[in-house]
């Protein structure tokens, strides 16, 4: 029950930074074929405008609810439903603006129809603010006694038991009002960092040595920064960073904002830190990313020799930050027509089963994808399955490579966890925990990169793929885990009541990144200039999401070696997994899966996963030199 509040935001939740070009073509001249197909959602604004109008309508008649609640069995389900069929709508209506606004961000009608839904969830919150607080005055005797009399109340049972769970959080029906007022401001921070940096931010254009003039906006600098020129590299470093570097101070009062935003829901809502409130939601132990984080630093070794690698396959005496995106095997330009893309996710997904192929072959032929970057596109990667009642949206930037390959497997993963959830369950079930949703993704890449190193014998290209992998690994589990120490260490910083400017923000993300780089011990060198990355990473403004990348990594890792290994009825399990919704709490899910994420066996496989691939790697340079 917690979309109507959440779709403001989920259509960044399940999202990733990836490589394109710079975002150069016109939308008009992308074919259709290559386009989501938003009629699907509503035919037209008129269509979006006039249901809208009827939902702001059918807002009061929740009220006819309120103080009744514990009265029956049948005043509750009435409540809970209604609240269900009005939430349905929204985030459809959600959807569409949502959607339309991303394919070209400078649409300042779309803007203003996203904002129009954030301000009308807003109302709908407010309205129902007197839910949860009559819900938690009831006792657990009372919720048994309720289900048992009226079995359809079983669709909300995990939502009742919840909230008696966090009765202690519960407010009072005038404060919830407040809070819910709140969500008035509670996304400016986002918005103007996602504005300012996509639209408006004065992005340079530079020239590289042999004179070609690229510009180094968000999407240029994702694929400049791969280029096998090492000073043309240092060139679009520099040129990205020192834009950053201009506009510092505006980022650090975004971020800053932010972090007080977090701290007033956490506060309101009686929770010690911002961490315990983020995490209780889904009742995730704090154990889980304070583990995640102590293992990740015990492990820095095997990051180290991954960067070892990388440095010996460049050829270089001193590897530099700028060299993290180099391609390591020379002659080797890996691209992939969306043809040929397509063919090898569906392959490499057919381990699967036919059922989930089937649905593959839906997205393929049926526009669920916008797949071209275009001027003013949103930069990055995204799937929305927010249309419970239509079908998942994936936002790409393809540009050929096989990273691309790799992110379009991903988005396809979440997708289908959507589609199987919200095919399965029922709409107050569908909504799957955040804290699983990066599972299907990351399987799904690792499902892919075994398939294509099946079918490829030449050890350059093997090389160069199994270096992708383990910039996978980089990227995913240890970049995110980065991320999360720097999260926790300025919500920390904020609780404290210390100020976090520009200079502390770079300080403290500048020692984190330079620590996992191994900056000291000469692993691999982090300029000064470059810790101002934190004011180009969105997932900072998502409320302690980033660390569930991690997570879920280790997870798919143990599930894929079941799946490939042919474990008996691990492919049933795992998708009985993705067509549980939010059926039970992430924890369990993933047990049912079969992965305990209370043990370290998830983080052991995912570190032999990693240490078997560099040893392959060795012995292919090794049988090289000889």
């Amino acid at each position: 029950m917690r979309r109507v509040i959440e779709v403001i935001m989920i259509g960044m939740l399940f999202s990733l930074p990836q490589a394109v070009q710079s975002q150069t073509r016109n939308r008009a001249d992308v074919a259709m074929e290559y386009t989501w197909q938003l009629a699907d959602l509503y035919p037209g604004m008129d269509a979006w405008k006039i249901e809208k109008a009827k939902l702001a309508e059918e807002f009061p008649a929740i009220l006819s609810f309120k103080g009744k609640l514990g009265q029956s069995p049948l005043e509750l389900l009435g409540c809970l439903e209604m609240r269900s069929k009005l939430s349905k709508t929204f985030s459809q209506l959600y959807v569409y603006a949502g959607l339309l606004s991303d394919q070209d961000t400078r649409d300042a009608q779309a803007l203003s129809m996203k904002q129009e839904m954030a301000q009308l969830a807003v109302d709908f919150s407010t309205r129902l603010a007197f839910i949860e607080p009559e819900i938690a005055a009831m006792s657990k005797e009372q919720i048994d006694l309720f289900l048992q009399k009226e079995p359809a109340l079983d669709d909300y049972s995990i939502y009742l038991y919840d909230l008696q769970r966090r009765k202690a959080h519960k407010l009072s029906e005038k404060e919830e009002k407040l809070i819910a007022e709140a969500g008035l401001m509670a996304d400016a921070p986002y918005s103007i960092y996602s504005i300012l940096s996509n639209a408006e931010l004065p992005y340079p254009t530079v020239k590289l040595t042999d004179g070609t003039e690229v510009l180094v906006d968000q999407a240029g600098y994702s694929r400049y920064r791969a280029l096998a020129d090492r000073d043309n590299r240092e060139i679009v470093f520099q040129a990205f960073f020192r834009t950053l570097e201009n506009f510092k101070r505006t980022f650090a009062a975004q971020l800053y904002a932010n972090l007080k935003k977090d701290m007033f829901y956490a506060r309101a809502r009686n929770y010690s830190n911002t961490l315990q409130s983020a995490l209780d939601e889904n009742n995730i132990p704090v154990a889980v990313y304070h583990n995640l984080v102590e293992n990740i630093n015990k492990n820095l070794p095997t990051f180290h020799r991954y960067l070892k690698l990388r440095k010996r396959m460049l050829g270089v005496d001193t590897l530099h930050y700028s060299d993290m995106y180099a391609p390591v095997v020379k002659g080797i330009d890996l691209q992939y027509e969306y043809p040929e893309a397509t063919e090898m996710v569906l392959q490499s997904l057919k381990p699967l089963g036919k059922s989930y192929t089937d649905v593959l072959q839906q997205a393929f032929s049926n526009r669920w994808i916008d797949l071209y970057p275009t001027t003013g596109k949103r930069s990055g990667a995204y799937s929305n399955g927010s249309a419970y009642d239509v079908h998942p949206y994936i936002l790409m930037n393809y540009n050929g490579q096989y990273n691309d390959v790799s992110t379009l497997t991903h988005e396809l993963g979440h997708a289908l966890h959507s589609h199987f959830s919200n095919k399965t369950q029922r709409y107050p079930k569908a909504d799957y925990p955040i804290f699983v949703a990066e599972v299907a993704s990351t399987l799904n890449e690792a499902l892919l990169i075994d398939y294509v190193l099946k079918q490829i014998k030449n050890d350059d290209v093997r090389l160069s793929l199994l270096m992708s992998y383990l910039d996978n690994v980089k990227g995913t589990l240890f970049r995110q885990t980065q991320f999360a120490e720097f999260e926790l260490k300025i919500h920390e910083a904020a609780e404290r009541g210390e100020p976090l400017t520009d200079v502390t923000l770079t300080r403290l993300y500048g020692d984190i990144f330079r620590k996992y780089y191994g900056h000291d011990a000469g692993v691999c060198v982090v300029d000064e200039l470059y810790a101002l990355e934190w004011a180009f990473i969105p997932h900072f403004y998502y409320n302690y999401y980033v660390y569930q990348y991690s997570t879920a990594f280790t997870a798919s890792t143990a599930l894929s070696q079941k799946i490939l290994g042919g474990e008996p009825k691990a492919v049933e399990k795992y998708l009985q997994f993705i067509s549980a919704g939010g059926s039970d709490y992430p924890i369990e899910l993933l047990k049912t899966a079969g992965v305990d994420m209370t043990t370290s066996e998830p983080f052991e496989k995912a570190m032999q996963a990693m240490n078997k691939t560099m040893d392959e790697i060795d012995k292919i340079l090794e049988k090289k030199v000889k």
